[in-house]
């Protein structure tokens, strides 16, 4: 569970697929000799079909979400040859903890479920001819 870092990017591939990219920050709190502290961690989060159309009309910068996932591990090389390695959550399960509009205190209480995803086959993510 964790706030949206910036709006989702939403790519509409070929056969009406749809795929969204966004980060997450999580923050995990503690109180140590009366000392508090925090640390946050960001998440790049990853939702493809029915699940990136939902993000691309209800996520936004700020948003509070609740995430289940996988977790997949990629690289890539950049321009100066050096491989690049992160990891990413492949979205499976979304709740949409508050809404537009709405109090966040009230809304905290009251998830909206996202429907159960349809079954389909799974998108091969580990070949070179991604669109990103």
């Amino acid at each position: 569970m964790g706030h949206v870092g910036r709006d989702p990017e939403i790519r509409h591939l070929d056969n009406n697929l749809v795929v969204a990219r966004f980060s997450l920050a999580t923050t995990e709190r503690w109180t140590k000799d009366n000392v508090k502290t925090e640390h946050t961690e960001w998440h790049n989060i990853v939702m493809w079909r029915w699940l990136a159309e939902v993000a691309e009309k209800y996520v936004r910068k700020g948003s509070l979400l609740y995430i289940e996932g996988k977790l997949r591990s990629r690289s890539y090389e950049d321009k100066d040859g050096n491989k690049k390695y992160f990891n990413e959550i492949l979205a499976e399960v979304m709740k949409l903890l508050d809404g537009p509009g709405q109090d966040k205190r009230e809304s905290a209480t009251k998830p909206v479920d996202v429907p159960p995803p349809i079954e389909t086959t799974e998108i091969d993510s580990t070949g070179d001819d991604l669109p990103f």
